[in-house]
Formats: C-alpha cells, structure tokens, sequence
C-alpha cells in the first residue's frame, strides 16, 4: 500500500500525464531460470513470514487492534534489509535511522518505527533479488505498479520468454510463485490492462507471493501486511480461481504468473 509520491514536472508534457515517466521496451530478451529460483522465492517468502511470527489472516476482513510488529525493534535489520533490495528507497533508511536511534535508548519518537513510508514493494523486490533473480528479469521498486510496468512490458514485447505474464483474476488460477496484485487507488483500474496507459505514474497498489493452498483457499504472503510479513487465505472455487472481491472491498486486480523455471530449457523439471 504504496504511498504516492510527489515531484515536480520538468515539461509541458509531464504536466499532462503526470510526473513519471513509463519505462523504456526492453530491448533483450530475458534469461530463463532453474526451478530452484523459483523455489527460492517462495522458501524465503516463507522464512520471512514464521521469522515475523506467522501471522495469518483472512483476505478482505479487518485486522485486529494490536501492536504494530513494524515498530519493535528487532525487526529493524529486516525492513533495512528489504529496502536496501531497491534502488530508491523513498528515504525509508535516512527517516527510520533516527526513530530507531531514539528508541536504543529508550526514548519514544513523534512517529513509529518503519511507519513511513509503506515497505510492501521493498519486501517482494528483496524477496526476487534474494532468491537470486536479476534486476534484468525483476526489476527491484519501491512501488509495485512500477515494477509491475516492468514486467507488463516484458511480457508485451517477449510473450514466448518473460518470466511474467499478467492474467486477468476471473480467467486464471495462480500457481506457487505468482503474485496476486491488488488495486489500492480511489479510481481502481476495470482492468489490468488498462495500467499500460498509465505506465510510469505511481498507483497505489499490493503485491503477495503464492506460497500454497488448501481446499477452497489460495495462500499468499506479503510485506507490511498488518504491519508485519503476513500470511493471507483467499477464498478459491473449485478451479482454484480467487473469489471477487466481497462489496466495499479492494478487488484482485491482476495475477502475474511466474514463469521461473517453467520456461525452455527448464520445462520439464516438475517443481
């Protein structure tokens, strides 16, 4: 649940369409994976989560007034650890230093610990740049539409060989690896495929990594979920697709599917 962020447009034509600018095509192909990065990422996903205290929740229901895990001070190395995984880190570390500081030596800060801003996008990028993928295949960002440009992108221009596919919710049923996207704006998108025409503009989002299911559900993991690396269920039909979102709900937007270790010359190596 990316904050949006604020800049000034340098052009005419930023004032327009907004002050980022959507990503250049890729101009080479991407590199195909083992399964053994794929598996990768979802062992550590996995890790973070019982490291932070299993917490498991229900999708779409409201979390429990408790303390935030966030602001406890042994886990500052783990959100350090996930925004040092991006290239801009909206200056998470040089804000959080000082709140931490103060807390060593038992004093109480204005603001919570990690409080500011939201660590969900430096979670899964840590989570892919741990497990091994380069930046060339996952983009590492602080905000998941932009990194999720990346991978629309990709898709568009190499569909045979992107690690990722973005696929409609309703049409689709994740598989372990996948992230199951969430649009967290006032305006949410119809559509996923209506973010290419805003590509490079920051939206509100959520990104959580497939890591299981049981009858009916879909498990997923994801950073600063109830301030803390949580496990959420979805419900599932039959078929294994997520339900729609209940009313008054942030629906499902999109899944993207990962292909790591799926792809040729990896194909046939079940995982």
């Amino acid at each position: 649940m990316n904050r949006l962020g604020t800049c000034l447009p340098a052009l005419a034509l930023l004032v327009l369409t907004g002050c980022a600018v959507p990503p250049p095509p890729p101009l080479n192909p991407p590199l195909a994976y083992p399964p053994a990065a794929a598996q990768r990422v979802v062992r550590l996903a996995l890790g973070e989560w019982q490291d932070w205290g299993g917490v498991v929740r229900q999708a779409w229901s409201t979390p429990p007034d408790e303390p935030a895990r966030e602001a406890v001070s042994d886990n500052f190395p783990r959100v350090l650890a996930y925004w040092r995984a991006v290239e801009d880190d909206e200056g998470a570390i040089r804000n959080n230093r000082p709140i931490y500081a103060t807390a060593l030596t038992g004093g109480a800060s204005a603001e919570a610990l990690w409080s500011e801003p939201a660590w969900s996008a430096a979670f899964i990028s840590w989570v892919f740049r741990s497990a091994g993928v380069d930046a060339r295949e996952f983009p590492p960002n602080g905000t998941h539409s932009l990194y999720l440009d990346a991978l629309i992108a990709d898709a568009d221009a190499f569909p045979a060989t992107a690690p990722f596919l973005p696929r409609g919710p309703v049409d689709y049923a994740p598989r372990i690896g996948d992230l199951v996207c969430l649009d967290r704006s006032r305006a949410p998108l119809r559509h996923w495929s209506e973010r290419r025409a805003e590509a490079g503009q920051p939206r509100p989002m959520h990104c959580d990594i497939v890591t299981g299911f049981r009858p009916g559900v879909v498990e997923v993991v994801g950073g600063n979920v109830s301030d803390s690396v949580t496990l959420t269920r979805y419900p599932a039909d039959s078929a294994g697709i997520l339900a729609v979102a209940p009313e008054g709900r942030v629906p499902i937007l999109l899944v993207m599917e990962n292909r790591l270790g799926r792809l040729a010359p990896f194909a046939d190596r079940a995982w």
